[in-house]
């Protein structure tokens, strides 16, 4: 029998190992207005405890989450933790209507959930209308103690956030999309770090900085919070070495520049190897859709050097065209996953399910004595598969699955498109009444719980040809492949990467193009997949995957929070 004083120490030692490499990390987010100044406006924002961005969330790998919400705005709100796996805590995940009903404007909410199985750079953002333009902030994930990153070790870390800014309310520029059915204005700048930087009116001042010393190496984690920009980044005369995207790793990339969609996050090492000045770091966008604007200005922050002289023009990069598309898919195409890397996962070989969906826009009917501003007379939308997804209303959608609540939402997404046609082919396609309209529906998908899914994303050239990064909530999932016209089984299923695929949860689906990934579904729960252009989120790009509970307590989603707000 084993001496029972040495079992209660080393039981004690365990406890105290434990303990010492986890933590509670709590915050509490006052959300309110905010008189702000940019581009010689004074501009009333919804900011998080009077910061733009809001305030950045440390943790480390294996710790609890617990934020304190108050809703002191005018505006219903939930906050989604971007990225965050959320297993079996689906009730935290935040998107509006779909995990929860939102918090009222006087009301509060506590989410609280535990990082699990993930370290990097990822993010947090409100998930009702627009409020995202200026309610987000970095979430940073170490590791645990004791454990180091899969890289040299870095001087000091850095959180590089990009944005958009509009001198107007943001929600009422939604609104105003939404009644007259056409796009929304655009942006009037980019924004690092919530500068537009030197080359806006009224903003020499209103640049970001960036300290470096000589020989020193700095971890960026560059986050794209915009709402609709995708965009180009660049420091001059500098490399970068990407190490991780989407808080996933990947084996070392070095490249001169990164074009980062929507949702997205990249981890790169800087070193400061330059002779002694200022360099210029900038964001330009990437559009490929013609006719349909965009915001073609560039956000500059500067890097400068200990020992700079204080007077002198810094150095600019080049940034390539805005419809370079090459540039923009260069590094996308290149990264490969760090294999048997800290919470490597190995590619799912078996698929229980396969689906084919298109992504893209087209129209609605105006409704009866309305007059409408979209292309002859309709209101854009926007859909998967030719459904254009519809938000439950009195009802969130995790509440309804949880409950077996009838009349919410259908089973019945379909697993292709109701019609092949020729993608990729403007010419066609903006022309075929077939194409354009899509019914509002709220159809999701039911996934027997560990099964695996691989869809092939297809994005159609109705209307535009765009890039559409897409969002899946409660995974990540692995890249197989990507590429440029219609998908084509018999041909490109030999470019699938089965042994080091870059792993994601925001894949920007190449501009008249397509990608392929695969997940598996082993979190119990309602999950969101959607554009993260929040103009096509509006108008209907998205879908819902319904994950059932597994055999065991272990595997089962738990019961609501008693404070889960009510609809």
């Amino acid at each position: 029998m084993r001496n029972p004083v040495l079992l209660l120490v080393g039981v004690l030692t365990l406890m105290v190992a434990t303990t010492a490499s986890t933590a509670v990390v709590e915050h509490t987010f006052n959300v309110q207005n905010l008189t702000v100044t940019r581009l010689c406006n004074r501009q009333l924002i919804v900011a998080v405890n009077g910061s733009f961005p809001g305030p950045r969330i440390r943790v480390r790998e294996g710790d609890t989450l617990i934020v304190h919400v108050y809703n002191k705005s005018p505006y219903n709100l939930t906050v989604h933790w971007h990225g965050v796996y959320q297993k079996l805590s689906c009730w935290a995940d935040g998107p509006n209507m779909i995990t929860q009903c939102p918090i009222l404007p006087g009301n509060k909410y506590t989410y609280k959930f535990k990082i699990s199985g993930q370290e990097g750079t990822l993010w947090w953002h409100s998930h009702v209308s627009w409020l995202r333009a200026t309610v987000h902030g970095a979430l940073i994930i170490r590791p645990k103690s004791g454990h180091k990153y899969p890289f040299p070790k870095p001087h000091r870390e850095v959180t590089i956030i990009l944005g958009e800014w509009w001198n107007a309310d943001v929600m009422d520029v939604e609104e105003e999309a939404v009644t007259s059915g056409d796009l929304p204005n655009i942006s009037d700048a980019f924004t690092i770090n919530g500068w537009p930087g030197d080359l806006y009116p009224c903003s020499q001042n209103h640049m970001y900085k960036l300290k470096v010393e000589p020989g020193k190496t700095y971890l960026l984690r560059i986050v794209n919070t915009a709402l609709n920009g995708q965009l180009f980044y660049k420091i001059a005369n500098h490399n970068l070495t990407v190490f991780a995207i989407d808080a996933a790793y990947t084996k070392p990339y070095v490249t001169d520049i990164i074009m980062i969609a929507p949702g997205q996050t990249v981890d790169a090492l800087l070193v400061a190897d330059q002779d002694i000045g200022s360099y210029y770091m900038a964001a330009s966008p990437y559009s490929t859709s013609v006719g349909i604007p965009y915001d073609n200005n560039t956000t500059r922050g500067v890097v400068v050097y200990d020992g700079a002289p204080p007077i002198g023009k810094p150095l600019m990069p080049t940034l390539p065209a805005f419809s370079d598309t090459a540039t923009a898919y260069k590094l996308s195409s290149s990264l490969k996953g760090l294999k048997d890397g800290p919470h490597w996962a190995q590619v799912p070989k078996n698929v229980d399910y396969k689906m084919f969906v298109t992504v893209g826009l087209g129209f609605t009917p105006c409704e009866a004595n309305r007059t409408c501003l979209g292309p002859k007379g309709t209101k854009l939308s926007a859909s998967m598969n030719n459904q254009s997804f519809v938000p439950p209303k009195r009802m969130s959608s995790l509440q309804a699955f949880y409950s077996n609540v009838d009349g919410i939402y259908t089973t019945d997404f379909p697993v292709k498109p109701p019609i092949e046609f020729d993608y990729t082919n403007a010419t066609i396609n903006n022309y075929n009444p077939a194409f354009l309209f899509a019914p509002k529906v709220t159809k999701v998908t039911k996934l027997k719980f560990n099964s695996t899914v691989e869809m092939v994303l297809q994005n159609t050239a109705i209307i535009g040809v765009e890039n559409h990064p897409m969002h899946l909530h409660g995974s990540n999932f692995h890249v197989l492949a990507q590429g440029f016209g219609n998908y084509n089984p018999s041909k490109h299923r030999e470019m699938f990467n089965l042994v080091d695929p870059q792993i994601r949860n925001t894949i920007g689906v190449p501009a008249g193009g397509w990608a392929v990934i695969r997940f598996t579904a082993d979190n119990p729960g309602v999950w969101i997949m959607h554009c993260h252009l929040d103009a096509h989120l509006t108008y209907g790009l998205g879908t819902v995957f319904m994950v059932e509970n597994g055999p065991t307590p272990e595997t089962t989603l738990p019961l609501p929070p008693v404070n889960l707000p009510n609809c």
